[in-house]
């Protein structure tokens, strides 16, 4: 099977993320098997998935109907549907204790040459495989919000990770049609880093009243061509989750990473992004329904 991505996937959480990396995974020609809380969360990663295929159809990148994309697809409330998965994929919230349950749980279930990933895109990869009987059947997979556009995976290597799965996890994110990043296990990775230090210093501008939001993220559109600005992109990630992320590198990497105040006030608000509605800027919460 090397080289293959696995004929069978599993993906535990079906959120804005988990949905994404089933949706990817489908595309690539895998049975998925996406593992949610309960029946309400379930339906509500269906009907994610479904949008996303639909999506994926209408711009002409597959073929065939979301009937026929969906029958390969499975969704329950038990872990034990993933002994047959050949890889699963964990994408439940970055808490350090629910990633660890999370996936202690799916290890429990997972079949001896299954391998385990985490999309987490702060926590340490080196310190949750500690936690794990098969640490060197681990990596992290750390995909990019919106999954279905974003063309970049991280993949994450911590020291006991088998060299088998450090040479097969880029060749999956290949077939994917998506570009490996392959870092060591480092705090925040390097997408992580680079991305929340250039998002708290946008925000410490804001917070100064150097500059508007949009003003801000347009210096970095037009004159760096970042196709998102910091800011819209701060609220695509959620700030919530920011949030965590940089108080997770202050403890990690020191004070530069310490967030704004204003950054702490908004999440403390509500106010975290596309999926409250506001953040930096307003949505509308229709497209994200479900």
């Amino acid at each position: 099977m090397a080289g293959i991505v696995p004929g069978v996937v599993g993906v535990l959480g079906g959120g804005r993320m988990g949905a994404g990396i089933a949706h990817a995974f489908l595309l690539a020609g895998a049975r998925v098997v996406v593992v949610e809380r309960d029946s309400k969360s379930v339906q509500a990663a269906k009907d994610r998935i479904h949008r996303d295929l639909a999506a994926s159809l209408e711009r002409g990148a597959a073929g065939g109907s979301v009937d026929q994309w969906t029958g390969r697809l499975s969704l329950s409330v038990d872990c034990a549907d993933f002994a047959r998965a050949g890889l699963v994929v964990e994408a439940v919230p970055e808490v350090w204790d629910v990633k660890v349950a999370a996936l202690q749980e799916v290890e429990r279930h997972l079949q001896a040459g299954g391998w385990l990933a985490t999309n987490t895109s702060s926590l340490s990869v080196e310190g949750l495989a500690g936690q794990l009987r098969r640490p060197e059947r681990f990596c992290g997979l750390h995909f990019f919000n919106p999954v279905p556009a974003s063309h970049l995976v991280e993949v994450v290597l911590a020291r006991n990770t088998a060299q088998e799965l450090a040479d097969l996890a880029p060749r999956w994110v290949g077939e994917l049609g998506k570009t490996p990043v392959v870092v060591n296990d480092a705090p925040g990775f390097a997408s992580s880093r680079l991305g929340v230090a250039i998002a708290l210093e946008a925000m410490r501008m804001v917070e100064e009243g150097v500059a508007s939001a949009e003003d801000i993220d347009n210096a970095m559109k037009l004159g760096y061509k970042h196709p998102v600005g910091p800011l819209a992109l701060s609220d695509m990630v959620g700030l919530d989750v920011r949030l965590g992320i940089a108080e997770y590198l202050e403890r990690t990497l020191g004070p530069r990473f310490a967030p704004p105040r204003l950054m702490r006030d908004m999440v403390a608000r509500g106010e975290l992004g596309r999926k409250s509605g506001k953040g930096f800027f307003t949505y509308s919460l229709q497209a994200d329904a479900g």
